[in-house]
């Protein structure tokens, strides 16, 4: 959203009390927005960086201040090799614009976080100009009688001018069944990419199975063939894949399944979410399938078994393989490594036609629980979905497509996702 320094409406730093209420009061309805409400990192920094500018401390808003005052780092940490502040505010600038495009915010007024700084700016709403009304003058008073016959010549051009007004009139009356069918035209709005990525989904009246992992069961690659999860270790604490969870599900599959069912109940498609172990092939057969999760998911791994890319558990890593490119290791973690060490994760994502189901099927599945939460934004963020399609063929609608994704933790929070690799077919 471009600033024109120059503007009248522009609030740099608002000196009246109203307009830093204002600005006070938009905060508040951004912060409590699903685009920021569902974070602890994107709230945190708005609201630390618009105090501040209204308080007059803009000047003081820099990487590191922020990172020891906001995120708790200590004053000699290295920026380069953290680098939790320039994520975190690339992505509340990507959700500001994406809370202000939408019509329903039209008259707030705008907090803006430019590219290269961490001081926002403040805007007012433009507000479009009434032109004022047009008083036809008043003339004297005239009886027929005392008008000229030079005036009545003069009057004849006026008659005509009447004349093609009610011509017109009458073709604009004629016109109005064409113009009625204008206005379907002109109101019609193209499908989005959300849309067209989840018309397999969404199409049709059969319901739509979600299937969650289940991180008490652990499964692992092995179970592929068999539906046992493998024997519980007896030390309780030491992977990193350890998922945090609250119940049977995952918190971040809980998060995507919350995010992406939006584009099924928008369209009053019907939904049930079911368990990994408590989910039939019966079931699976009778509708499009969502499949959250991958080590914690027999499903997920069942589903990849046979595409290029798929899940593997191999001398105590996980990781994901290229069966393209079998020497390809990179996209993998060490099984031991501190849940607290994880730096980076990835993913697949999948829209495909299953042949074991017969089905439609729809896959976000990390090898930890925050490749699994980047994956979905995948799936419900149009600005991460609009970044793998621009990858894919033209007609990829009527394609196969499965890619891996990566993406930067910190503080056991996932990153933006990055596209590595696409396969259509």
């Amino acid at each position: 959203m471009p600033l024109d320094p120059k503007s009248a409406h522009e609030i740099a730093q608002p000196d009246s009390i109203p307009e830093t209420a204002a600005i006070r009061e938009q905060l508040g309805r951004l912060l409590v927005h699903p685009l920021f409400a569902n974070s602890k990192r994107y709230p945190a920094l708005l609201a630390h960086v618009v105090e501040q500018t209204l308080l007059g401390n803009g000047a003081e808003l820099k990487e590191r201040s922020i990172g020891i005052e906001v995120f708790g780092r200590s004053p000699s940490y290295d920026a380069n090799a953290d680098p939790v502040v320039r994520i975190t505010a690339g992505e509340v600038r990507k959700r500001l614009m994406q809370y202000y495009y939408d019509a329903a915010h039209d008259g707030e007024p705008v907090i803006e976080l430019p590219t290269g700084s961490y001081v926002p700016f403040f805007r007012t709403p433009e507000r479009p100009v009434e032109p004022a009304p047009t008083v036809a003058p008043e003339l004297p008073a005239q009886s027929s009688a005392s008008v000229p016959a030079a005036a009545l010549a003069r009057s004849a051009p006026a008659l005509r001018w009447l004349l093609l007004g009610a011509l017109v009139v009458l073709a604009g009356a004629a016109g109005l069944g064409i113009g009625y069918g204008y206005r379907g035209y002109r109101d019609y709005q193209p499908p989005s990419s959300i849309d067209r990525f989840w018309a397999p989904i969404t199409a049709g009246n059969t319901t739509a199975t979600y299937c969650l992992g289940e991180p008490a069961k652990n499964l692992d690659a092995g179970s592929i063939n068999s539906l046992e999860a493998p024997a519980s270790s007896s030390n309780p604490e030491p992977l990193y894949f350890r998922l945090h969870y609250s119940g049977l599900f995952a918190l971040a599959d809980v998060i995507t399944l919350t995010h992406t069912s939006a584009a099924l109940e928008t369209r009053h498609k019907s939904l049930r979410v079911l368990p990994a172990s408590g989910a039939s092939f019966v079931q699976l057969r009778e509708g499009p399938i969502v499949l959250i999760g991958a080590f914690d998911n027999i499903w997920t791994l069942r589903v990849t078994q046979k595409l290029r890319f798929g899940f593997e558990s191999k001398n105590g890593v996980a990781l994901i393989v290229d069966r393209k490119s079998p020497t390809q290791t990179s996209w993998a973690t060490a099984w031991d490594l501190p849940y607290e060490k994880l730096s980076r994760d990835y993913a697949i994502v999948a829209r495909i036609r299953d042949n074991i189901t017969g089905q439609p099927v729809i896959i976000a599945a990390g090898i930890s629980e925050e490749g699994t939460e980047a994956a979905g934004e995948i799936l419900y963020n149009p600005v991460y979905l609009d970044s793998l399609i621009a990858k894919l063929p033209a007609n990829w609608e009527q394609l196969n497509m499965e890619a891996v994704i990566e993406t930067q933790v910190i503080e056991g929070h996932p990153g933006p996702p990055g596209i590595l690799a696409v396969e259509t077919w």
